[in-house]
C-alpha cells in the first residue's frame, strides 16, 4: 500500500490505461504506451525481453546487430581506433574522435564520453590494455558486433544510421532501446518488428522450447506493457 500511495499523479495514470495481466497485440501495446501521460522530457522507449534459454551455456548465449529502421532518437557518439587512411576515412564518415596510441591512452586514462568504438583490426591487439576499462561497459569492439572492421567508414554510417547490438544479459534477458515517445505509432512498430526479425535470426540451435518467454514495452517513467509474442514473432522454421 506504501509504494501506491507515493505513486505520482501522472504515473497512477499511466496504470489506469494498462491491464496488469493482459498481453496486448504489437499495435494494440504501442498505442497504449502513446497515450500514456509524458514528462518534461522525450523518454526513450525500451522492449525487455525474457528468453527461454540457460545463460550459463554458452551454445545458448544470444547476440546480434540490428539497423532500426528509424534509429532509436539518439545521435550516437562514435570513436574509432585507427591510423593512416583509414583514420582519415573515419573522420570524413563523421567520426567523433579519431586516434591510434594517443586515443588508446586517453580511453585507458578514464575518458568514456561516446557510445560506440570501433576499431580496424591491426589495432586490437593494442586494445587488450582496455579491455577491463571497455569490456564490462558493454564498448569493445566486436567483430560479430561489426565493430572491427577494415571498412570503417561503412561501420559509422551503419551505426548513425540506426544499427545496434543487442546481447543477453546474466539473467537471460534483453534490453534495447527502440525509438523515442516522440516517434509516431508506426516508426516504433516497425523499429519493433525489426528488432525481434533479428533477434530470431540468432535464436541458438541449442536453444529449446518457446526461445521468448515474455515481452514487455515501456517507456522511461511509464509502466510495462506485456506485449503478445503471436502478434510480432516470426516462423521459427
Amino acid at each position: 500500500m506504501a509504494a501506491t500511495e507515493t505513486l505520482s499523479k501522472r504515473m497512477k495514470a499511466a496504470r489506469m490505461l494498462v491491464e496488469a495481466r493482459k498481453s496486448y497485440p504489437l499495435e494494440e501495446a504501442v498505442g497504449v504506451l502513446k497515450k500514456t501521460p509524458k514528462p518534461k522530457f522525450d523518454e526513450s522507449v525500451d522492449a525487455a525481453i525474457k528468453l527461454d534459454v540457460d545463460p550459463k551455456q554458452s551454445d545458448q548465449a544470444v547476440r546480434g546487430t540490428v539497423v532500426l529502421p528509424h534509429g532509436t532518437g539518439k545521435t550516437l557518439r562514435v570513436i574509432v581506433f585507427a591510423k593512416g587512411d583509414a583514420a582519415r576515412a573515419a573522420l570524413t564518415a563523421g567520426a567523433d574522435e579519431v586516434g591510434g596510441d594517443e586515443l588508446i591512452a586517453k580511453v585507458n586514462g578514464g575518458w568514456l564520453e561516446f557510445d560506440v568504438a570501433v576499431a580496424t583490426p591491426d589495432l586490437m591487439k593494442d586494445l587488450a590494455k582496455l579491455g577491463k576499462v571497455l569490456g564490462p561497459r558493454g564498448l569493445m569492439p566486436s567483430p560479430k558486433a561489426g565493430t572491427v572492421t577494415p571498412d570503417v567508414a561503412k561501420a559509422i554510417r551503419d551505426i548513425k544510421g540506426g544499427k545496434v547490438e543487442f546481447k543477453m544479459d546474466k539473467q537471460g534477458d534483453i534490453h534495447l532501446s527502440v525509438g523515442k515517445s516522440s516517434f509516431s505509432e508506426k516508426q516504433l512498430t516497425e523499429n519493433i518488428k525489426a528488432f525481434v526479425e533479428a533477434l530470431w535470426k540468432v535464436r541458438p540451435a541449442a536453444a529449446r522450447g518457446q526461445f521468448v518467454k515474455a515481452f514487455y514495452l515501456s517507456s522511461t517513467m511509464g509502466p510495462g506493457i506485456r506485449v503478445d509474442l503471436n502478434s510480432v514473432r516470426q516462423a521459427e522454421e
